[in-house]
């Protein structure tokens, strides 16, 4: 899975979305994330399809919402989200929440048999606990793919990172800024202006370094070139250990069908 994505959360007008997702591609990015709830997979096909990058080029993913999680529903509204993106699969389809219609024994041997039928590449799963990825991997035979939580140096998911290294699930990161907390952090501008960088490429870097795939939204193009220079850069020991020390827990999504965190 590539290092960095671009993530497509409330994106959600059409021609902005589109450019975006082209104008990401273009600039080098090679993973998109979307979701059926986000309401926006069509706009996100059509971005694909301006771009320059050939499909089999680019890591594409999305997520079936809560009320789509019963056997019959994972197929019908799997298939909606392929015909909505314009392609014949995607990589990665994730359960979006271990909520509402969600069953482990009955809705992940559907996404299963969505990627024996070639629909999907992987399984993945997003918000899921510990305790809900042994009940996934149960019901699956094998642990998920990949496991998307919010996470940023405010929140930095000590228990799962532990858990992905163990089990070889792949933790991908939404809201990697912390919705803009990040970016007047003072130990995060202190390393910022040390390296001469933005806030954001410090978080996206912290996360890189901590094996995580961060799927930061961005929506013009000086955000996404902004972004994506991150990759080249390099924390050092005092850097990690100071955003390591910041002890803050601040989740910034936190809805009323989530898990109890």
């Amino acid at each position: 899975m590539p290092v960095l994505g671009l993530g497509t959360w409330e994106n959600d007008d059409p021609a902005q979305c589109t450019e975006s997702v082209a104008n990401a591609l273009d600039a080098g990015y090679r993973h998109v994330d979307t979701a059926q709830i986000y309401g926006n997979e069509a706009a996100v096909g059509e971005g694909i399809a301006r771009s320059d990058v050939d499909r089999d080029d680019i890591f594409l993913a999305s997520k079936v919402w809560i009320d789509e999680l019963e056997p019959a529903d994972v197929a019908s509204s799997t298939r909606e989200s392929l015909d909505k993106l314009g392609v014949d699969a995607v990589d990665l389809m994730y359960v979006h929440w271990p909520a509402g219609e969600y069953e482990p024994a009955e809705t992940l041997p559907a996404f299963a048999e969505l990627r024996d039928d070639g629909l999907i590449d992987r399984i993945g799963v997003s918000n899921f606990e510990p305790h809900h990825l042994d009940a996934a991997t149960d019901a699956l035979g094998e642990a998920p793919f990949a496991n998307q939580v919010e996470m940023h140096p405010l929140l930095r998911q000590e228990e799962l990172r532990e858990y992905a290294d163990a089990n070889d699930v792949e933790l991908v990161a939404y809201s990697p800024l912390a919705r803009g907390e990040i970016l007047d952090d003072p130990a995060i501008v202190d390393i910022a202006e040390k390296h001469d960088v933005s806030a954001a490429q410090v978080s996206l870097a912290w996360l890189r370094e901590s094996s995580v795939t961060a799927i930061p939204k961005a929506t013009g193009i000086d955000h996404i070139r902004d972004n994506l220079a991150s990759v080249d850069l390099e924390l050092d020991d005092e850097d990690v250990a100071a955003i390591d020390e910041l002890g803050r827990t601040d989740r910034q999504l936190n809805p009323d069908f989530g898990p109890d965190w």
